[in-house]
């Protein structure tokens, strides 16, 4: 009898010990998703964003009038919306919902943030992506002083209705709606920090999945649930630790040990053959998008159009991809991506062309005879120039086999200078370099989404490249639809590759790490992550 109660005790003892450690334990190792953003992103205002690390913190805070999930187009912030039979007014109505801070959502949030991102004396600087806006009336005149933001085509008409009026129909509008510089803000929590509220725990707001709840420099950003999501039943993760591991193999290292979740392209290409054969958790997503050098055209000896194809010409794209990058990668022979598509259905990067360049091999005796025609045989008295890149061991590794294969094939000698992100950007928006990498992502699924980065008024045109024809070609195709539309957007990219004032390097695979434990995570085909309804086994 002694023995029976004694086990019984012991029994229920050993019950409510893992009853009162058991959900702390849970809570501690179950619910938190360790995230490897990489470099610390320039900017989380969704206004002021341009960059894909702070677009994916963006994109997990905030919810625009639409979002992308599970490959589908879907109404978010709005219920519903209508589009007028010409295409010109599109009404969003807005779900009954709340921001986290538990003030409700009204369509003036939406109205205040698309007209700031338009605002051309936005703090601390003008939006990079305004030209984003200049689909709806007024904007582009607003934001080059030549109208006012009130005469924009953006009205609040009452707290739950949105009337937007478009310069002409655009297909992708909707997709629009869903990208972060769409996203809402609200003014009376901007306002009481213009340059410092993103990123301020106590002050930021947001209507997405997560909230902010620690922002430390250079370290991690903590998001954590947002309750009042209208959609917070399917937020299964209690919080996630974007931490902010720069060198690719102290991050691998990290996943590898358990002390990650989730890689986000920060993967050593020398690792990638051993991960694709043993690592089930390593996978390679298609992504839109071009990853390519672009050349200052106002600084010597690069704004010489001969320099520049000779430097294009003179590098072996397929070498690249298959002994250095390594992850499935296709060379670039033009600036549009493949998987876009134009009004008839072809892709558009095989009805462009390849403007002369070839994908499996340099052209090294076309590159050496552009180079002699301008005055630099061999290379002889070309001064030495300048590759500007940001920290990074697959950016070095690609550096370092271009700049070897210029001074083989050319006899030109490139200097490598590498610089940490934030400052990088700065830099190559400046225009302070000769040559410098870059990348872009389409931000939706249309030739557009890389074509108007060239616009002169582009905030993100930092090849400081500037052609009034190539304007027109861009404006000329925002106002029609079709088979039309395409014959400029063609006419567009043979123009700028003419130029030849980026150099193409490869189109883009997304390498990604994702412990099998996380669930339901997705990236969307423009690589955008959301974990909105991702869960922890």
């Amino acid at each position: 009898m002694k023995r029976r109660t004694l086990a019984l005790i012991l029994v229920f003892a050993m019950s409510m010990t893992m009853f009162a450690c058991g959900p702390k334990e849970t809570e501690k190792t179950q619910n938190v998703l360790k995230w490897n953003l990489g470099s610390e992103p320039k900017t989380i205002d969704p206004q002021l964003n341009s960059a894909s690390d702070g677009g994916h913190i963006i994109n997990n805070m905030y919810e625009g009038l639409m979002r992308e999930v599970d490959g589908k187009l879907q109404p978010a912030a709005a219920e519903r919306y209508e589009v007028s039979d010409d295409g010109l007014t599109y009404t969003f109505y807005l779900r009954d919902e709340k921001w986290s801070d538990g003030e409700p959502i009204k369509a003036s949030d939406f109205e205040y943030a698309w007209k700031r991102a338009i605002d051309p004396n936005l703090v601390p600087e003008p939006a990079e992506y305004a030209f984003q806006l200049f689909y709806v009336k007024g904007a582009q005149e607003a934001y080059e002083g030549k109208g006012s933001l009130d005469d924009v085509g953006i009205k609040a008409i009452d707290d739950k209705k949105l009337q937007v009026t478009l310069n002409a129909p655009t297909e992708y509008f909707l997709e629009l709606t869903s990208f972060y510089t769409y996203m809402p803000v609200r003014k009376d929590v901007v306002e009481k920090d213009p340059e410092g509220w993103a990123k301020n725990p106590e002050l930021v707001v947001s209507n997405g999945p997560f909230k902010l709840k620690e922002y430390a420099l250079g370290d991690k950003i903590v998001l954590e649930k947002n309750t009042n999501y209208y959609d917070v039943d399917k937020v299964k993760i209690d919080t996630i630790e974007a931490v902010m591991i720069v060198d690719e193999s102290t991050a691998l290292t990290a996943y590898e040990s358990g002390e990650l979740d989730v890689l986000d392209e920060k993967i050593p290409v020398q690792e990638i053959p051993r991960l694709k054969e043993s690592d089930p958790t390593f996978k390679i997503i298609p992504q839109v998008g071009t990853y390519y050098y672009i050349f200052n055209v106002t600084k010597k000896p690069t704004d010489d159009i001969r320099v520049r194809k000779a430097l294009t010409l003179a590098i072996d794209r397929k070498a690249i991809v298959e002994k250095i990058t390594k992850a499935g990668q296709v060379p670039a022979t033009g600036f549009v991506p493949p998987k876009l598509y134009d009004a008839d259905k072809k892709e558009f990067r095989e009805v462009a062309g390849d403007y002369g360049i070839d994908p499996n091999k340099a052209s090294v005796e076309e590159a050496k005879a552009l180079l002699a025609d301008a005055g630099y045989p061999d290379g002889k008295g070309l001064p030495e120039m300048e590759l500007i890149y940001n920290t990074s061991e697959s950016h070095k590794a690609i550096a370092e086999a271009i700049q070897e294969m210029w001074k083989t094939n050319l006899g030109v000698n490139v200097k490598l200078t590498n610089q940490e992100w934030a400052v990088f950007q700065d830099t190559r928006h400046q225009g302070n370099f000769t040559i410098a990498r870059a990348g872009w992502l389409g931000d939706y699924a249309d030739p557009m989404t890389m074509l108007d980065l060239w616009l002169s008024y582009s905030g993100n045109n930092d090849a400081q490249w500037k052609k009034p024809e190539y304007d027109k070609l861009i404006e000329g195709a925002k106002k029609i639809t079709g088979k039309e539309r395409f014959d400029l957007l063609y006419q567009a990219e043979k123009m700028m590759m003419d130029d030849m004032m980026v150099m193409p390097i490869y189109y883009y695979t997304k390498p990604v790490m994702v412990k099998e434990r996380v669930g339901n995570w997705q990236v969307t085909p423009l690589g955008h992550w959301f974990f909105g309804h991702a869960s922890i086994k």
